[in-house]
């Protein structure tokens, strides 16, 4: 075996197992996030109603006592065996005993009449995240407090009544996560945008392929890759300072963040993909189709959109399926102008917030089941691009076959 063949064998070996390794890769994302998004709707969040201590070295549940430091799980916390029951916790605080009367029932909807805590003098109750209760007391070292955490479990989430379809979205408080309204302002800025930006895109590659002058077309094609890479923090600060105060004086509305500004940003990023793709498409047809046309007494104009565009039919749509996949997954833009109000739209000015500023806006202080429905909320997203790139591609295997 020569030099190069040993080469070409390295190199392709080496290719074999990246290439492996990438699929591998992508497999394992696409199952974890897909695991991680289905357990809210199999589970429950546990078994039972978790006490769990904090600042207590010893306490006592309903006259049975307990010590922090025998408590088996890492996590510290004691399992109430009746799911709904009254219970009285005692701690010592201050050299005086503090008795803590709990009264479980996990029959009712309403989180705030879930738990009733009732407390002596001095004690202070707060609500926390993911139906957990905390009851504190100032301890005699100054800042200090004591108390307990109560965390009921949730039930499992009903993928359709409570999730899919659902409007109200209160994940922290009543616990709802329905993410309708957010599915339909994500269709709805989507489909704004494409109807604004795939025009206007197609128009000038048109032009650029076609009409341009060539000592112009450089730095016009320099100026539509410079586009492209603006990040979208930019495009959103520029929708805030200059988009938003415009629609709001012209409408009259309470704040110009909502739909529209959404659409008119997301329009405006997705024209540098329309633009570039579509463009190269066109420039790539044979100049023979241009030839014929024009010999045969057609105009420029109706060569270019009579022959050289139908010719130039896929790219075309893979500009489109490129530039409205963006349009969906963008984040950082939306969140600046949109309004990130989770509210079904009633006209252009309103408020809303789309799937992808939902996952940014809360993951970083989601907790238990509010964390797992953000994952869930990215399976939507997934699947509603999956969608959308699947019809794009049916239909551009109808018009390919029709030719």
């Amino acid at each position: 075996m020569g030099r190069k063949q040993v080469v070409d064998k390295i190199f392709k070996n080496f290719f074999l197992v990246v290439s492996t390794f990438s699929v591998i890769a992508l497999i394992a994302i696409i199952v974890f996030v897909f695991a991680q998004g289905a357990v809210p709707f199999l589970t429950s969040t546990a078994d039972n109603v978790h006490l769990i201590p904090f600042g207590i070295e010893e306490f006592t549940i309903n006259g049975t006592p307990y010590k922090l430091d025998d408590l088996p799980r890492t996590e510290k916390f004691v399992e109430l065996d009746e799911p709904s029951g009254a219970y009285t916790v005692g701690f010592v605080n201050k050299g005086e005993t503090v008795a803590i009367d709990l009264d479980l029932d996990l029959e009712n909807d309403i989180v705030r009449d879930r738990v009733k805590i009732r407390t002596g003098d001095g004690g202070e109750v707060e609500y926390a995240e993911e139906y957990v209760f905390e009851v504190t007391y100032k301890g005699t070292i100054a800042g200090q407090l004591l108390g307990f955490y109560i965390a009921i479990p949730q039930t499992p989430t009903n993928f359709f009544s409570e999730f899919f379809f659902a409007k109200d979205w209160r994940p922290t408080y009543n616990k709802q996560y329905g993410i309708l309204t957010m599915i339909v302002a994500t269709i709805l800025s989507t489909l704004g945008a494409v109807i604004i930006g795939v025009p206007l895109g197609l128009l000038t590659a048109v032009y650029m392929a076609d009409f341009v002058p060539s000592g112009i077309g450089r730095y016009v094609r320099g100026g539509i890759d410079l586009l492209a890479g603006i990040p979208s923090v930019v495009y959103g600060f520029f929708g805030l300072m200059m988009v938003v105060p415009l629609i709001k004086e012209m409408s009259g509305a309470s704040s110009g963040g909502g739909l529209l500004a959404a659409i008119f940003i997301l329009a405006i990023m997705m024209l540098p993909t329309v633009i570039s793709i579509s463009e190269t498409t066109l420039r790539s047809v044979p100049m023979a189709y241009r030839e014929g046309s024009l010999a045969l007494g057609a105009t420029k104009m109706q060569t270019a959109w009579r022959v050289v565009f139908p010719a130039a039919k896929s790219g075309i749509l893979a500009s489109i399926i490129l530039g409205t996949s963006r349009a969906v997954g963008e984040t950082m833009a939306v969140i600046m102008v949109a309004g990130n109000s989770p509210q079904m739209p009633g006209k252009l000015t309103d408020g809303i917030r789309t799937l992808t500023a939902t996952i940014a806006l809360e993951m970083g202080y989601a907790q238990g089941r509010h964390n797992r429905i953000l994952f869930s909320v990215g399976i939507v997203l997934f699947l509603m691009i999956l969608i959308l790139n699947t019809l794009i591609l049916v239909l551009k295997k109808r018009l390919t076959e029709e030719q």
